[in-house]
């Protein structure tokens, strides 16, 4: 059987602490949902925000909603590269020791000292998906990727596996152009 999965493109974008999304944009203050991500209950939002490194800034980078614990930005290497942060690849949520950035938002500034990740490539599946794939939480797979002129094998994907998910593939820009990838595609897993 072909393991089959979406690939989705993710681009540069933030999580907020509600602390954070107070401190930029005001107390009390509330995400404005723009469009549904296909994640159940992620969305993105209308607010943006600009992330300043040691050498230059990335203006109006999309914050996705809802607020959560601890606040994240997810960069890719290059754009972390060109603004003089460090990134590490890391799991969405890992961010001890990562990078530090300021946000500036309309009502104020945040330095953040730790939070600054490229997000580590990784397949969410519900636990039918993995299943049905035979996987498991935190399992590392390899992903096939057939382009025209560009097709490529993934490494390291780590599997997630929670009943919240959606069944699909994240990888952030870089990786969606060294495969060539303009817009969602399938994948194929391979073990």
């Amino acid at each position: 059987m072909e393991k089959k999965i979406l690939v989705e493109v993710s681009a540069r974008h933030i999580h907020l602490s509600k602390e954070h999304l107070e401190a930029l944009f005001g107390k009390g203050y509330e995400l404005t949902p723009k469009k549904n991500l296909s994640q159940p209950g992620q969305f993105a939002c209308e607010e943006r925000v600009t992330v300043v490194g040691s050498k230059k800034e990335l203006a109006g980078v999309s914050i996705l909603g809802p607020v959560r614990p601890d606040t994240q930005v997810e960069l890719s290497l290059t754009d972390a590269r060109s603004i003089g942060v460090a990134a590490p690849v890391r799991e969405s949520g890992d961010v001890k020791g990562s990078g530090s950035c300021k946000l500036v938002g309309p009502c104020g500034e945040v330095e953040l000292k730790e939070g600054v990740i490229a997000a580590k490539r990784h397949l969410h599946l519900t636990p039918e998906d993995a299943t049905k794939f035979g996987l498991e939480d935190c399992q590392v797979v390899k992903v096939q990727i057939n382009t025209d002129g560009r097709s490529l094998i993934f490494g390291d994907v780590v599997a997630r596996v929670s009943p919240k998910y959606a069944a699909a593939m994240h990888i952030d820009t870089d990786e969606s152009n060294a495969a060539g990838i303009a817009g969602a595609l399938d994948g194929i897993i391979l073990d």
